[in-house]
């Protein structure tokens, strides 16, 4: 996967917003395969996956359903969530 930037990790946080929470670190871990993914297919072949995108967690998460975080209790949770999930992560 692409070095993260906070704009991947606000954009994995709108993305998990319609998730229902007990679903949303299983998804956050799907994300994080499926960018890791398309970064390898990226490098292999000099173009974007064509649905996961360029290999960076904002190019997946845009590609998902998302919502706007209306509360900053949600957006604080979410983003806690998604920064939990990438420090577990192995590429």
């Amino acid at each position: 996967m692409r070095r993260l930037l906070i704009g991947d990790l606000l954009a994995a946080a709108r993305a998990l917003a319609p998730v229902a929470p007990a679903d949303r670190g299983r998804v956050m871990d799907r994300l994080l395969r499926e960018a890791h993914a398309a970064h390898l297919y990226a490098k292999r072949f000099g173009r974007g996956h064509p649905l996961w995108g360029n290999g960076s967690l904002m190019a997946r998460a845009l590609r998902e359903p998302a919502a706007d975080l209306a509360s900053a209790r949600l957006q604080l949770a979410l983003l806690g969530l998604v920064i939990d999930r990438v420090e577990h992560w192995r590429g």
